[in-house]
């Protein structure tokens, strides 16, 4: 196994994340993080096993970030697909870890999303916190509308369903409920230098700027607020959109980078019809990270 300092510490910072969504969602939660993390490690072990390679501990990020953005409830086969596709298609093909274009957690998400959407989008477990220990999973059981979703449709958020959205007693996948557990993880990941200040700050304003345009116009009825806290926005962009290696290396292009993720959200929340698009914003913006990069580095020779 090699060893990465920098993706221990992710890791750590997604810890109180997981206990969340097991007090929320019940003990399924847990196994599902746990699965996702075996099917990870083995497909990359058995790949750099026959390149004569150790995996990385990286292979531990993907697949806890995978366990958390799915729903609660998701059957255990479609974590396994998820694990594989993700691992196999969006790493090892490319080279492993290092050489890839895409993040592989995201990847994984996207394809069981497209495939399988009655299983990703049709119920959810609403959150019992604390005493999800009790369960193995949430019995409060909810069919529809998330609430990102519900204001896309044009439905009023009262005062209190901010609190509710912000603190994670909302329906949604496991990790992505808790939103101020998810501003902590930021800040201590920005503090160690593990994540980049410059893709989050930018991915926000990006998303922000472009929410409050199309509020103002009249395009899109879901305020400038809610389209930052509802939804897998802050999730994907503390923990997926920093990714350092499908993430541009040079400093100029993190900003555009961010700016891309933030205004490719809410340009696909608006006219798509996925709400929940910070995963498609994010791959396409790992295809231009390395066109960022190398128009970067020819602006700065040209000084």
């Amino acid at each position: 196994m090699v060893k990465q300092p920098l993706m221990r510490r992710v890791v750590l910072s997604l810890l109180p994340i997981l206990a969340f969504a097991v007090l929320n969602f019940g003990w399924k939660v847990l196994l599902n993080v746990l699965i996702s993390n075996a099917v990870c490690f083995t497909t990359e072990w058995v790949f750099e096993r026959y390149k004569k390679k150790k995996p990385t501990e990286s292979i531990f990020v993907t697949g806890t970030i995978l366990g958390l953005i799915l729903p609660p409830s998701i059957p255990f086969w479609i974590i396994m697909v998820a694990g594989f596709f993700g691992t196999f298609f969006a790493k090892e093909v490319f080279g492993g870890f290092g050489r890839n274009v895409f993040n592989p957690a995201m990847v994984g998400r996207a394809f069981v999303f497209v495939s399988f959407p009655s299983f990703m989008t049709a119920s959810w477990n609403l959150g019992v916190f604390p005493n999800g220990w009790r369960f193995w999973l949430s019995p409060q059981l909810m069919s529809g509308a998330t609430p990102l979703r519900a204001a896309k449709l044009g439905m009023p958020v009262a005062v209190q369903d901010y609190f509710k959205i912000f603190w994670g007693d909302i329906p949604g996948s496991a990790g992505e409920t808790a939103k101020w557990l998810i501003i902590i993880a930021a800040v201590y990941l920005v503090l160690t230098k593990t994540a980049s200040f410059k893709i989050i700050v930018s991915t926000f304003g990006g998303a922000v700027l472009l929410a409050w345009f199309f509020q103002v116009l009249g395009v899109s009825p879901i305020g400038t607020l809610q389209s930052l806290i509802s939804g897998g926005l802050l999730f994907a962009t503390v923990f997926m959109a920093t990714d350092p290696v499908s993430a541009p290396r040079t400093e100029r292009a993190k900003w555009i980078y961010g700016l891309l993720i933030g205004s490719l959200t809410i340009i696909l929340r608006t006219f798509s019809a996925f709400v929940e698009s910070a995963m498609f914003a994010i791959l396409i913006a790992n295809m231009f990270a390395p066109l960022l990069d190398l128009l970067s580095q020819k602006k700065v020779v040209a000084k």
